[in-house]
């Protein structure tokens, strides 16, 4: 049913064998696969690379992070730029992913690169944080989401019961599993037709608030800068919640190998969606401020219903059913790279084997997909998510920041590997510094929160050396790993 990631050993028996000491060469690294070998496919077009990272960006962020942007910067016109800011620094990040994406063809994102740069420890910390809290814990905040606004209509006059909730969005989850295990190319189809969803619900928002302005309606404007004064400590949270709306912009990068003629397709993928997102975000906030005021959307639970509920009368119902589309978008994506990072994991070495099989059929890394669907629904019955995330929210952007400083590191160490597209040395060293200057000053900040996903992550490195180095394991344990 599964067998191995193509490798250059012989056959033996149901599945391909790796080397000797576990480890299995990375595909895309100029080795010929055999014939007959099962590979993930290159299914990833130019517009499916850009529903890709359209669709997994633009979730519930967009309905829900204005209020945490606003909080922390204290006024309008301060949360306007913080929202532009926010996009050109994806941008700046995404074109620095751009770059990797092109001169190291291998899935993976974040772990790849990390590997490559500064070796397998700090790759194993990214992979295990990632697997254990960060991607479940992170999927069942977006599909937590998705539950409430699909049953947001039926629940019109009272408050949504939080078992159905939960349970909806169990359902939500397990469907976007099976998809995912399914089929590559359905998975891809969906994903374009949510990312129009998602588009659609964007236009629904922004050609009002259009229209507002045109009658004048700028009230809420004047004195843009007037408010609560925001304290610099805050600006960290405030570019936390506007990074998180944006985030999904590295995500194509996880299927590197997937992408037909990767050299043009990721940098077009990625220059495309980042002004279409960073543009639709900005234009979005201002039609929220057309029609809300600051305190009006500081005291909203979700201030796109608020808006559609002022301008649109009873067509407002369609705004939950496509924020709930947008949600489960983003969920489809995020299983769809994510998985990828732990099925490349497993074919280095560093989780287990059975998490590097392939499909013989359908061509998916099955395992590596449904390995999420047990952990993501114990954090969604059980864990306390948006502490969690808040947790390791330092914890991502850290080893963002640490992919971008290798890129740097990298143009010393290795001058002469191949870099089709090449970004200005300003731009990986601008990103890098910010990304670390948002975690020491959340240090600072909220020490406690970030003093425990500090630990957290921490984790990593005893597991490293349980897992991974030390090769006096009992034959029992060396089983379970699949060694």
């Amino acid at each position: 049913m599964f067998r191995k990631a193509p490798v250059t050993t012989v056959s033996n028996g149901s599945y391909l064998q790796g080397q000797a000491d576990g480890r299995l060469p990375s595909m895309g690294n100029g080795q010929p696969a055999q014939e007959g070998k099962v590979v993930l496919k290159k299914k990833v077009t130019l517009l499916r690379g850009i529903s890709i990272i359209i669709g997994t960006i633009i979730g519930a962020g967009i309905f829900i992070s204005p209020k945490g942007i606003l909080k922390n910067t204290g006024s309008v016109g301060m949360s306007l730029i913080v929202w532009t800011a926010c996009g050109i620094l994806s941008l700046f990040g995404a074109l620095c992913y751009a770059e990797l994406g092109t001169c190291i063809k291998k899935s993976g994102g974040h772990y790849t690169y990390i590997l490559e740069a500064f070796g397998p420890l700090p790759a194993f910390v990214r992979v295990w944080v990632e697997l254990l809290v960060i991607r479940p814990a992170a999927t069942a905040v977006i599909s937590l989401a998705f539950g409430r606004y699909f049953l947001e209509p039926f629940f019109m006059q009272c408050e949504i019961p939080e078992l159905a909730i939960k349970l909806t969005t169990a359902a939500g989850i397990t469907l976007v599993m099976v998809l995912n295990s399914m089929s590559v190319s359905w998975s891809a189809r969906i994903q374009i037709f949510l990312t129009f969803c998602k588009l659609v619900a964007i236009l629904i928002i922004i050609v009002p608030g259009v229209i507002q302005l045109i009658k004048g309606e700028t009230q809420h404007f004047k004195n843009a800068f007037a408010g609560n004064d925001a304290s610099v400590l805050g600006l960290p949270l405030a570019f936390y919640s506007g990074m998180y709306a944006y985030s999904g912009w590295f995500y194509l990068n996880f299927v590197t190998e997937e992408v037909e003629n990767p050299e043009k397709n990721i940098p077009l993928a990625i220059c495309i969606s980042m002004i279409i997102v960073t543009v639709g975000y900005v234009l979005t906030n201002v039609a929220y401020f057309t029609t809300i005021s600051a305190g009006e959307l500081l005291l909203s639970e979700a201030v796109a219903v608020t808006f559609a509920e002022r301008l649109m009368g009873s067509f407002s119902l369609a705004v939950p059913v496509f924020v709930a589309l947008s949600c489960f978008g983003s969920m489809n994506g995020g299983v769809f790279a994510v998985s990828r990072m732990f099925f490349v994991a497993s074919r280095e070495g560093h989780l287990p084997e059975i998490l590097s099989m392939i499909h013989v059929r359908k061509h998916t890394p099955l395992p590596a997909v449904i390995v999420l669907h047990p952990l993501t629904m114990i954090m969604l019955f059980t864990g306390d998510l948006y502490s969690l995330l808040n947790f390791l929210s330092f914890a991502r952007w850290l080893f963002i920041g640490l992919v971008v400083a290798g890129l740097i590191y990298l143009r010393y160490k290795r001058p002469d590997m191949p870099r089709p597209f090449k970004v200005p040395i300003f731009i990986p060293a601008l990103f890098s510094f910010t990304c670390l200057f948002m975690v020491a000053l959340s240090l600072y900040s909220d020490p406690v929160n970030t003093g425990i996903g500090f630990a957290i992550t921490l984790t990593g490195v005893p597991a490293y050396y349980l897992f991974i180095v030390w090769d006096k394991k009992p034959k029992w344990f060396r089983k379970f790993l699949g060694k």
